[in-house]
């Protein structure tokens, strides 16, 4: 009996995920550097596949301006979780993605050749539908525990806005600063 409880206590614990995730506070400076490309494109499709014990959705994105990294007309950015034959994964801190909504997108490439988001919702702006030619760019502040690098203390993040053109200016100057060192 202890046996069959032992076991059942371990399989509730192990298919139990954590409710929350920490992340390290990323400044948009420090976005810009770290990412091996950065984007504005339309999500045409996801799709959700296992790799290893990790679902990870896959999304299509359809570049329409690339801001830092190679010329290239779409891109594969993978967000872990997500359903692959009938079983569910999710993970905090993860950004989610509409197809045919459109966004700035920070990525990093590793070494396995999969595009991520760099700092989850930290690393995507949606931009608005109102078909502006000066979008309004939104990043809406992460719901994880944050700490800040230099000091390792919990902080709190804020919503970012600003125009398309802002965002523009913004990342370009953090390109041009670190080319300048």
């Amino acid at each position: 009996m202890r046996r069959h409880l032992l076991v059942g206590l371990g399989i509730a614990l192990s298919v139990c995920s954590l409710s929350a995730a920490t992340l390290e506070r990323l400044s948009l400076d420090e976005m810009a550097g770290k990412s091996t490309a950065i984007v504005r494109g339309k999500v045409l499709s996801s799709r959700a596949a296992f790799s290893g014990p990790v679902i990870y959705t896959h999304f299509q994105i359809q570049v329409t301006e690339r801001f830092k990294g190679p010329a290239q007309a779409s891109v594969e950015v993978v967000v872990p979780g997500g359903v692959a034959n009938n079983l569910r994964q999710t993970f905090s801190g993860t950004p989610e993605f509409q197809v045919g909504e459109e966004y700035v997108f920070f990525l990093w490439t590793g070494k396995d050749y999969l595009t991520h988001v760099i700092g989850l919702t930290q690393g995507v702006f949606t931009l608005a539908k109102d078909h502006a030619t000066d979008p309004t760019a939104t990043r809406v502040a992460s719901r994880e525990m944050m700490f800040d690098r230099t000091t390792g203390k919990v902080v709190e993040d804020k919503t970012l806005v600003m125009k398309l053109s802002e965002l523009r200016t913004r990342i370009a100057g953090s390109l041009g600063a670190q080319k300048a060192r």
